[in-house]
């Protein structure tokens, strides 16, 4: 299959693809971390409506997730919380058979749909807590591979630093097996 990973930088899904056997590229603004697959640094519109089999998204939440809420009000006001609704639905009303969105629990829920399925880390062995959503089209919900005790909320405790937002947006290698084996 020829995949799309939309809005990643890290590698780790596309990564988790190309080690099952498909054509996979990732597209971000910022460049991959990782060197083993294909990566357009660019504008994703540049690439969203090629002739992918699947697409799977992770659209920036900064204007969108519930923990960012005492915001909400300015960011309505001033458009930022529209676009970000915007972008995430070019995703949901893309033509693609097979579409997956990932985003944490925020106002998707309501001005969209509510997801499909949400998981956590440790369904998949990581003995964390990071509530997230999937929004499916054409693919089965993620069914657990490896849970395991911890339950830390580690991404919520992190301290500001100037990499914070990145790190917090890293997907578990479990969760992109997952996805890869499940829905490749």
């Amino acid at each position: 299959m020829n995949i799309l990973i939309a809005c990643e930088y890290s590698g780790a899904v596309r990564d988790a693809f190309i080690e099952v056997g498909h054509e996979a590229v990732s597209c971000d603004l910022l460049p991959s971390d990782s060197g083993m697959g294909r990566h357009y640094q660019g504008d994703i519109l540049d690439i969203l409506y090629n002739d992918w089999d699947m697409i799977i998204a992770f659209p920036p939440c900064d204007h969108l997730a519930v923990s960012g809420a005492r915001w909400f009000k300015e960011k309505l006001a001033d458009g930022r919380q529209q676009y970000g609704i915007d972008f995430f639905m070019r995703f949901a009303e893309h033509p693609c058979d097979r579409v997956a969105i990932e985003n944490p629990i925020g106002i998707m829920s309501t001005e969209w749909r509510k997801p499909d399925q949400i998981i956590q880390p440790w369904q998949f062995g990581h003995g964390e807590t990071k509530a997230t959503c999937l929004w499916l089209k054409g693919l089965p919900c993620l069914y657990p591979t490896n849970i395991v005790d911890g339950r830390e909320h580690r991404i919520w405790k992190m301290p500001p630093s100037k990499d914070r937002a990145k790190k917090r947006s890293l997907t578990y290698r479990g969760i992109a097996d997952a996805m890869a084996k499940q829905w490749g």
